[in-house]
């Protein structure tokens, strides 16, 4: 039997991030899921609250150096990685001067939420698909965990749609109360429009609430978690009304066996053969 690969995108994880409720379940899960055997990879922002030297970040040469165009500007895309060497885990980490400014993650300095938060989300999300790319690693499940990780399904399913690197990857996505005010940016439809989609693939965002962010991930993803003991009731609702699989909150312990069913159902669900599956048999 082949050992299961499985990406986790994450905007949370400890000792990164610090200790919240997503940060632990981000650092945990992985964790557990390598020890029953699947092969992981992890990617998390290195936002600028992260302490590079205290937690050894380096650059990794290989990886670093494309351009990412946003909105019809060249950006800079570096990986750096980090172990966490209790877990036995490493984490690959998307940077960018620009994006990642020093000591804010979210909000400035000030305390106001950050203007192109939009363009940061659009970088991350595509950055790690593009370094997943790079690396060659063909995961069989993406598994995002945040707002800020909302992006990825759509891009999955429709930008990298025929890359046979993720042609079979199941999408499973965590909704968490972890939330912003107001709204992301109400250009970011316009800046995702610079990429080879069509409107109606981002119509859902085009009033980009903290709502809307965890909608849109459901429409593109495979399978949904909600991974704090609330959520938005209009989100829920929307859930549930997908018709796709959901693992109901499973608590704040012991909840490593649910997330693993959860993986063995999506990926039991059989897939039309490739092409070049039919020609072999």
């Amino acid at each position: 039997m082949d050992k299961k690969r499985v990406l986790y995108v994450s905007q949370e994880i400890n000792p990164y991030t610090g200790e919240t409720e997503m940060g632990e379940i981000s650092s945990v899960l992985p964790q557990k899921i390598q020890e029953a055997g699947r092969d992981i990879r992890m990617f998390l922002p290195r936002f600028g609250t992260i302490n590079q030297r205290r937690h050894q970040l380096h650059e990794v040469i290989r990886l670093s150096g494309m351009n990412l165009i946003i909105d019809d500007f060249d950006h800079q895309l570096i990986i750096k990685v980090a172990s966490i060497q209790k877990l036995r885990l490493q984490v690959y980490f998307i940077d960018n001067e620009e994006y990642f400014p020093a000591k804010q993650m979210f909000h400035d300095l000030d305390g106001n939420f950050l203007t192109n938060n939009d363009e940061r989300i659009i970088f991350y999300c595509k950055g790690v698909i593009e370094t997943v790319r790079k690396l060659g690693w063909a995961p069989d499940i993406i598994h995002c965990q945040g707002w800020f990780s909302s992006l990825v399904p759509m891009y999955i399913k429709k930008l990298y749609a025929d890359d046979p690197l993720f042609e079979n990857v199941k999408v499973v996505y965590s909704v968490f109360e972890n939330s912003f005010k107001g709204v992301l940016s109400n250009n970011i439809v316009e800046k995702l429009l610079f990429e080879d989609l069509d409107e109606k693939d981002i119509a859902r965002i085009k009033k980009p609430t903290i709502g809307n962010l965890h909608k849109f991930a459901v429409d593109y993803s495979d399978a949904i978690v909600q991974s704090s003991p609330s959520i938005k009731n209009s989100v829920l609702e929307h859930i549930k009304s997908s018709g796709k699989d959901f693992l109901d909150f499973p608590g704040c312990d012991n909840y490593v066996d649910a997330y693993e069913q959860l993986y063995n159902k999506i990926l039991e669900k059989k897939e039309q053969p490739t092409v070049a599956e039919l020609i072999d048999n």
